[in-house]
């Protein structure tokens, strides 16, 4: 497909995503969504293990896929801290060729990111190929015009790029007692394509003392629900339906700026 997933998902990033990145108000929605759908079940984008974790924890059969093998390094310590396992794989989306298929498949926060949009329409491909007949897909999405309302002046008025980086960064401290400090810019925006660049910089401190500093880029593809919903159906998806609020209710315009798609293998 001609082009290289662009991510910042490794390094000193994956160590903050496991460091801080934790727990969420979705983990009891995609439980509940699990729960209803039934195992085994894959989480595709799976991370450091944010929603695998507490599957594993509930004795549900799961496994993971991911990108980065950095951020499924950290997911396989922080089972085996809780003495836990699971079969975890680095691919990404538009390369999952797994050994078995799934009765429920759960991609959170990875759809769109750092690949083009022929890879993600093979994602989604390759999700249902994985999927048992009658399985279901679970796959959130944050609106580009609703997350980030302050933003959308860019897509009229044409920023300057790449941005100013904040004049703050998000500091905190590291298990070990040490700190790590991140901050990011919009590096990159093509109203046209639908893409935007971002640029992220993580910095590892100790008593105030830089001892690491990594940037990296991410390229994501900006959606709105009706693209979706046709390259599902284009994947060979049936029964596709759109909730919001991580709530049991159809998306509401205007208010739900994450979105959550369900979608079955007939």
């Amino acid at each position: 497909m001609g082009h290289e997933v662009q991510t910042w998902h490794h390094g000193l990033v994956a160590r903050w995503w496991a460091e801080f990145n934790q727990g969420g108000d979705d983990v009891d929605f995609f439980r509940h969504a699990v729960a209803g759908s039934g195992a085994p079940v894959l989480d595709a984008g799976c991370g450091t293990g944010r929603l695998l974790l507490p599957l594993r924890r509930d004795g549900i059969d799961v496994d993971g896929a991911d990108v980065s093998t950095d951020m499924l390094d950290r997911c396989r310590s922080a089972l085996a801290a809780e003495g836990l396992s699971a079969t975890l794989y680095p691919q990404a989306l538009h390369e999952l060729n797994l050994p078995r298929d799934y009765r429920t498949i759960v991609v959170c926060g990875a759809f769109g990111l750092g690949g083009s949009r022929e890879q993600d329409l093979e994602g989604l491909r390759r999700l249902h190929a994985h999927l048992q007949p009658g399985g279901t897909l679970f796959m959130d999405h944050y609106l580009p015009n609703l997350e980030t309302p302050e933003a959308w002046k860019f897509w009229l008025e044409r920023p300057e790029l790449p941005g100013r980086w904040p004049r703050h960064a998000d500091r905190r401290r590291a298990a070990d007692g040490t700190e790590l400090e991140m901050r990011a810019r919009l590096a990159g925006l093509d109203p046209l394509a639908l893409t935007s660049t971002l640029e992220i910089e993580v910095r590892h401190l100790a008593s105030d003392r830089v001892e690491a500093c990594e940037t990296g880029l991410i390229r994501i593809n900006l959606y709105f629900r009706p693209e979706i919903e046709l390259m599902l159906r284009v994947a060979g998806f049936t029964s596709v339906s759109v909730t919001g609020g991580l709530e049991d209710r159809p998306a509401r315009p205007w208010e739900d700026a994450r979105i959550v798609f369900r979608a079955c293998r007939p």
